[in-house]
């Protein structure tokens, strides 16, 4: 789910500026961008934001900057000296022109902010605020993403409703075909030689082989329990793309047993309806 936050908190002199942004994707990537902090804060971070998201891509960008200074760059006449010795000798090694200032002074070390690392920023001050306005985006766009999903859930409900009543009639309509077919078959000839008990036993054969009962069973129990993760709390997102995979199963079996072109009409909507589920469903965590 994608989502902003913003967080900035103070302390001892040093202000910290913390930018969350979370975009779709199918697991959890995090990348962490901006100023040099302590390894032990930075591993903070990346285990504060993993236990609050699950799925997405997650930037944080941390900005620190100390009160009075503003960021004001200033030069350590060491660093740069020695900058340039190393930077001449290589470039005389190599046969080409001395370096020039710009590339002195865009070595490590020569030009230094008003951001300081070192003085323990508070950065997880920060950092807890931009998570409880990123959280609050993304519980609003979670409730749009649920009636939308509510509505697609209702629409294939529907059709299983419809699968499920175009399916009552299909042994009247295999009576139907075979004796067409038989009557086609010995056309010009006396039929009454047909045995009923057998023409029977060849019917209820077909309505087996197109029998989708369990399949309809599975499909009311998954859309039932998709219904339920929706309007449920927690993380969900997984258990949704599973089930959205079973549902696309069991479509796809009756489809493969279908026989009448109404069922068959039926999936090829339910297939339809299921493609965009799945499309919104990888943007749930």
């Amino acid at each position: 789910m994608t989502g902003f936050g913003r967080g900035v908190a103070e302390q001892a002199g040093l202000r910290a500026t913390v930018d969350i942004r979370a975009v779709n994707h199918r697991f959890l990537d995090l990348k962490l961008r901006g100023a040099a902090i302590p390894p032990a804060i930075e591993e903070a971070v990346a285990v504060r934001v993993r236990g609050a998201i699950e799925r997405g891509s997650i930037s944080v960008s941390i900005h620190i900057v100390r009160e009075g200074v503003s960021g004001a760059s200033t030069i350590d006449p060491a660093a740069a000296a020695a900058a340039h010795a190393q930077l001449a000798a290589l470039a005389s090694q190599l046969g080409l022109p001395g370096p020039d200032l710009a590339l002195v002074l865009a070595q490590p070390g020569v030009v230094t902010t008003g951001e300081r690392a070192e003085d323990d920023p508070p950065v997880l001050a920060a950092l807890e605020a931009a998570l409880a306005q990123l959280e609050r985006m993304r519980a609003t766009e979670g409730a749009a993403l649920a009636t939308e999903l509510g509505a697609r859930f209702d629409e294939l409900t529907a059709l299983r409703t419809q699968i499920a009543t175009a399916a009552a009639s299909v042994p009247h309509q295999l009576t139907r075909r075979l004796q067409e077919r038989l009557a086609r078959l010995l056309e010009g000839q006396d039929t009454a030689g047909i045995d009923p008990a057998r023409l029977a036993q060849e019917v209820a054969l077909l309505a087996d082989r197109s029998d989708i009962t369990e399949e309809l069973v599975r499909l009311a129990s998954h859309l039932d329990q998709v219904r339920s993760l929706v309007a449920g709390t927690g993380s969900v997102g997984r258990r949704l793309d599973f089930l959205v995979q079973e549902i696309g199963r069991e479509l796809n079996t009756i489809g493969s047993k279908s026989t009448i072109t109404e069922i068959s009409a039926a999936i090829v909507d339910g297939k339809a309806v299921l493609e965009k589920v799945r499309e919104q469903v990888q943007n749930v965590e």
